[in-house]
């Protein structure tokens, strides 16, 4: 029997706690919530675990912290922090214009960019150049909720380099350009949509800069004020590629025979316990981006970084709040791995809003899984173009359904995928007032719903 079928619902309490800390304390006690977030990650976590461990013994308690602490969580935070220093590395330098036309070019671009270097990668590297183009705006929030939309989700969805939940479909058998071939329609509609919203919103709030705001912006367009666009770090670039490498070593390295230990029918590594098994591909993953994390705050240029207005706060935080989420979330998880087939759900349009609507306040990688799991099951049918994975048959209306749900809706809060939390810190960091969490909820429920319900009309019925 699974633990998810016999924990009961009750036990996801801590988890809700969690999130609700998440939204609340900042609006209510924040300088108090920026001293003690860890704090609350370990209250809610305790909360749930010590229970848990009364209940199910120690056994299961270490089983479960080795899945969620040691599988999932070290690799995603490391993944995040290579990425996080060597873009924090790359200063794109040189006059640009906060104008909604340039505003609406950098967006696009660095949509472009997050299938290919990873949303967090895309958006450390674009955020800064973002905010100092519009310093001189009062009204700038919107700005980077658009671009939290765009460069941190939607456009992390062609490769699975892009985002986790499609890399971990692609260790599983999904081919590693089948999002590619089948997703760039939506894709396509989704930022041209955004980006039209973004361009009349836009000038709404230039206006709202009123003559003041005019004559900031004029500065800008001042002769002795203007300079090339140049790429200051470069030698990041070279360090960015090594952590491109070594996520596509994590997938590559399990489907080759030479690594294959027999014994165990996994690559050669380390079994902590009886279903935790580490191959080689972990650790060369993690030694890789931490090589080019320590080369590239050696080798960087400590001027660079300071133009760059680069800190540590963004990635502490990330570190201290999503560790008790992912503790809190493991009944979570497992509710749904053990009932996630019983749902009910087998059309292309419940798989895009269900996965959609968990990806939204769960970790989005593994409620890929269990939907990709769930369509396994169903079969696909006899389908033109079934994908065959390691779950079985998929329909392709199907893996097109939770790929583009699992992406896309992590842009519906603020923890629904962590570049989310890292661009809101950095632009309040440049003293941006962001909204709140339930606020950034408001932007994403009036724009990009009704977006979705596009694609619904669209692709999945």
């Amino acid at each position: 029997m699974e633990l998810g079928d016999t924990l009961p619902i009750w036990s996801i309490a801590p988890f809700a706690g969690m999130l609700l800390s998440i939204a609340i304390f900042p609006l209510v006690k924040g300088e108090w919530w920026e001293k003690h977030q860890l704090h609350v990650a370990a209250f809610w976590s305790l909360l749930f675990l010590v229970p848990f461990a009364f209940a199910y013994g120690g056994g299961v308690v270490y089983e479960q912290l080795l899945e969620s602490i040691v599988v999932d969580y070290i690799p995603f935070i490391v993944l995040l922090f290579g990425l996080f220093v060597v873009t924090g590395g790359i200063r794109v330098a040189g006059t640009i214009k906060g104008s909604t036309r340039n505003n609406v070019i950098m967006l696009a671009i660095g949509t472009l960019l997050a299938s290919w270097i990873g949303t967090t990668g895309a958006a450390m590297l674009l955020i800064r150049p973002v905010l100092r183009a519009n310093i001189w705006r009062k009204h700038k929030a919107h700005i980077v909720v658009f671009f939290i939309f765009l460069v941190a989700n939607i456009g992390g969805c062609l490769t699975p380099l892009g985002d986790p939940p499609l890399f971990l479909g692609y260790l599983r058998g999904v081919p590693f350009f089948w999002t590619l071939e089948h997703i760039w329609p939506l894709l396509l509609v989704n930022t041209v949509v955004l980006l039209a919203l973004y361009a009349l919103i836009d000038r709404h709030f230039v206006k709202k800069e009123g003559e003041e705001g005019r004559e900031r912006f004029e500065l800008l367009d001042a002769a002795d004020e203007r300079t090339p666009i140049r790429i200051e770090g470069k030698r990041n670039i070279i360090f960015l590629a090594v952590i491109i490498v070594a996520v596509i070593l994590n997938g590559s390295i399990p489907q080759m025979d030479l690594f294959i230990d027999p014994a165990v029918g996994a690559t050669y590594g380390v079994s902590l316990s009886e279903h935790v098994h580490l191959g080689m591909e972990y650790f060369i993953q993690i030694a890789l981006i931490l090589i080019a994390a320590a080369l590239s705050l050696r080798l960087t240029p400590a001027e660079v970084r300071a133009s760059n207005h680069f800190e540590w706060g963004p990635i502490a935080e990330v570190a201290k709040l999503f560790i008790g989420i992912f503790i809190t979330m493991i009944p979570a998880l497992a509710i749904l791995r053990a009932h996630g087939a019983d749902l009910g759900i087998d059309t292309p349009l419940e798989f895009f809003w269900a996965s959609g609507a968990l990806s939204s306040f769960l970790d989005n990688s593994p409620t890929y899984v269990v939907f990709l799991t769930a369509a396994g099951s169903l079969g696909a049918g006899g389908a033109a173009g079934a994908v065959a994975t390691t779950v079985g048959a998929v329909a392709p209306e199907i893996l097109l359904a939770i790929s583009a749900g699992a992406v896309f809706m992590g842009a519906n809060t603020y923890i629904g995928n962590a570049p989310n939390f890292m661009v809101k810190n950095i632009a309040e960091s440049a003293e941006v007032k962001m909204p709140s969490f339930f606020g950034y909820m408001g932007w994403s429920v009036c724009i990009l719903i009704p977006v979705f319900i596009i694609d619904s009309l669209l692709f999945f019925l």
